[in-house]
């Protein structure tokens, strides 16, 4: 099946701050699709509404609604955008390559962000852990993964993660640093920061930016 274009006929659903939904609004823009929104305020636990459960039962943004096709987790829906709109790539035609973008991806998307994501969080505090362990917790885990991450780019200084376009690497690794910010992490990784620079520069990643969804809170 291939992804419609048409005004109306893509739900994203997701939240405007969660890196996760980021991730896809970039690939969507990317792709070129027209896409709705319906949001879900996390804090308020409304993924948890029966209404959503019936779209992902694990309770999570963000869920990609294509006609009668639900399609969940980030990673899993970009590939899907990619296989239907293969203009612009994602991956590399390289296997070697590909594989080096998908490992990057996953240092991300697998073991930083869903380890330092609100539901963790929120666990730890219930666990007796107080505000300031809660946050030193999710500032380890991220300098933790973004150090891989600054080793993982290859040399030579390319202007994105793995070329000369943006791919999936950059798709997660945009959400990631400004999630970085946010939990008072002092950054120092210019590679990473480079590429995050060159990123915003592209109107897929900017109009992609939190504060530009219309569900975005002051």
């Amino acid at each position: 099946m291939t992804a419609p274009s048409a005004p109306g006929a893509v739900t994203l659903h997701g939240f405007w701050r969660s890196t996760a939904s980021w991730r896809v609004r970039v690939a969507l823009n990317l792709k070129g699709v027209a896409y709705g929104q319906e949001t879900y305020r996390l804090r308020k636990r409304e993924q948890r509404s029966a209404a959503f459960l019936a779209l992902n039962p694990q309770g999570l943004v963000p869920a990609l609604e294509i006609g009668g096709t639900v399609l969940t987790q980030s990673l899993a829906i970009c590939e899907y955008l990619d296989e239907t709109i293969p203009d612009p790539p994602l991956l590399a035609a390289d296997p070697i390559e590909r594989a080096r973008i998908r490992a990057f991806a996953q240092v991300i998307a697998c073991d930083i962000h869903p380890v330092q994501n609100l539901k963790v969080l929120q666990r730890l505090a219930t666990l007796g852990l107080g505000e300031a362990a809660v946050q030193g917790w999710a500032q380890d885990v991220i300098v933790d993964g973004l150090d891989a991450c600054e080793k993982l780019l290859p040399s030579g200084g390319r202007p994105f993660c793995f070329g000369e376009t943006p791919g999936l690497a950059d798709i997660c690794l945009v959400p990631q640093l400004a999630n970085a910010r946010r939990f008072g992490v002092v950054m120092r990784w210019p590679g990473l920061e480079r590429v995050e620079a060159n990123c915003m520069e592209l109107q897929a990643f900017s109009k992609a930016l939190p504060a530009c969804q219309p569900d975005a809170e002051a």
